[in-house]
C-alpha cells in the first residue's frame, strides 16, 4: 500500500492508494449483511477469530482493514495504553509527565 498526503487547511488527511488485485473470490452477504472472509486471506493477513476490521469506503469501494489501536497523539501503534477510554503510547505518556513535573 503507497500512501499520499492530502494537505486541507489546518488539517492534514492521509490517504491510502491500493493496488487492486482481483482473487476471483466470490462470496454472497447473508441476510445479516454478513460475508465470510475465506481461510486464505485471513491467514494471510492474521486474521484470528474475534479480531476487530475497520470498515472504510473510497468511492464504490469498501475496504476492510485488520484493526490495530493507535495513539492518539502520533499514531504509534507500539506499546499501548488505556487512559480515559484512549489509546496513548508509552513515548507519549512519558512525553505527557515529563511536561506536567515541568510546570509546576
Amino acid at each position: 500500500m503507497l500512501r499520499e498526503a492530502i494537505s486541507v487547511p489546518k488539517l492534514l488527511i492521509e490517504k491510502a492508494v491500493y493496488k487492486v488485485k482481483s482473487l476471483g473470490i466470490v462470496r454472497k452477504v447473508d441476510e445479516l449483511g454478513r460475508i465470510v472472509l475465506p481461510m486464505e486471506l485471513r491467514r494471510l493477513h492474521d486474521i484470528a477469530p474475534r479480531d476487530s476490521l475497520e470498515i472504510f469506503t473510497e468511492g464504490d469501494n469498501i475496504i476492510l482493514k485488520k484493526y490495530e489501536p493507535q495513539c492518539v497523539f502520533c499514531s504509534n501503534s507500539e506499546e499501548m495504553k488505556t487512559f480515559k477510554g484512549k489509546n496513548v503510547c508509552v513515548k507519549c505518556l512519558k512525553e505527557a509527565l515529563d511536561q506536567t513535573k515541568h510546570s509546576d
